[in-house]
């Protein structure tokens, strides 16, 4: 008897993602020998103790070896909560009852900026690229479900942030593709019905039910709202959106990436009358490049602060700098664009 289909689903997710980091290496998919292991990658689970991120940990437990790779888990430590390092230590016990080696529990410090949700993810994310390149990994495995997928994508349309907020969570991103979301395809009851017929003890963060935060009043309440309104299917759609505003995306970044070089002069200089003529969608991208090469922080860096330089373009009446997150700021002198920090 096979198991149980929400189990064979997450092994499938899990197993498709450990066969294209296998291609990458230049490896087919087999067991290792014991002369083997030390040479084989490394894939890291990142970790919270939640269902998503254990039914993750657990089918990567499962078809590593039998893809003939090694395993192994981060877990996270906030401090946001009282008692966090003893569940962080919690995660870190369970992870290696599952046979994940090596396994280890990184404490971090939240700061303020952004506010807390994303100030927890840039910590989070640190975190995780520091345990990646200490013990090599070729990549993390993050447990971001369909559910996240159209919970970000509504995020993105309420911030106004463009078609590449509305396309999500990318299912490999990151430096030289390191984090990969094996269950952007699958349901969040999925992930817990794998968890439940496992037995897989599962920690549910209190901070996902408090109204405190956007997500949590996101998918408690405005999901919920939208569904009873307009039926069931708005998550599918919501992803589908999402995979359709990526391709569009990307194709985009990657006319603005080659653009980018004709809109400057022979010292580099952005020549205003160039950007002008390039379609708005494509500008704004080589603009919103431009600042963060000056360093605005990219998280920080909305689609308000791209239309405000925009006009500088296309709507110059002598107005004077805009200034932008990171103390970068962009004046418009002589026929050129002038973005750096000052």
């Amino acid at each position: 008897m096979g198991p149980h289909p929400a189990v064979a689903a997450i092994r499938l997710a899990v197993r498709r993602v450990l066969n294209d980091i296998l291609a990458e290496h230049g490896r087919t998919p087999g067991r290792l020998s014991p002369d083997e292991r030390s040479s084989s990658p490394l894939v890291l689970v990142a970790c919270s103790g939640g269902a998503d991120s254990m039914a993750l940990a657990s089918a990567l437990a499962f078809e590593a070896p039998r893809a003939g790779l090694r395993a192994g888990g981060v877990t996270v430590d906030h401090g946001l909560q009282a008692g966090s390092e003893l569940r962080a230590a919690e995660v870190a016990s369970r992870l290696r009852e599952l046979g994940l080696d090596p396994v280890e529990s990184v404490a971090v410090t939240v700061g303020r900026d952004g506010g807390p949700e994303a100030a927890a993810r840039d910590a989070r994310y640190a975190a995780l690229d520091t345990a990646a390149e200490r013990h090599r990994a070729a990549a993390v495995l993050l447990g971001h479900t369909r559910d996240d997928q159209a919970e970000t994508v509504l995020l993105g349309l309420a911030r106004g942030s463009g078609i590449r907020s509305l396309s999500g969570m990318a299912a490999v991103s990151g430096a030289d593709g390191r984090y990969r979301r094996p269950f952007l395809q699958l349901d969040r009851q999925t992930a817990r019905k794998a968890c439940m017929v496992q037995s897989l003890p599962v920690w549910d963060d209190p901070h996902n039910t408090d109204p405190a935060y956007t997500r949590s009043r996101l998918r408690h309440e405005g999901l919920p709202a939208l569904e009873k309104a307009l039926g069931k299917g708005v998550v599918e759609a919501l992803a589908r959106t999402a995979q359709l505003s990526r391709d569009d995306a990307d194709a985009l970044d990657a006319w603005a990436g080659k653009a980018a070089a004709g809109v400057r002069d022979a010292d580099g200089r952005l020549e205003c009358a160039a950007l002008h003529d390039l379609p708005p969608a494509v500008r704004r991208r080589v603009l919103r490049r431009a600042a963060i090469e000056a360093g605005a922080p990219a998280g920080s860096l909305f689609a308000r602060h791209i239309e405000e330089v925009d006009r500088l373009i296309t709507g110059w009446r002598g107005q004077g700098a805009i200034n932008l997150p990171g103390r970068v700021v962009a004046r418009r002198q002589g026929g050129r664009l002038v973005i750096r920090q000052g």
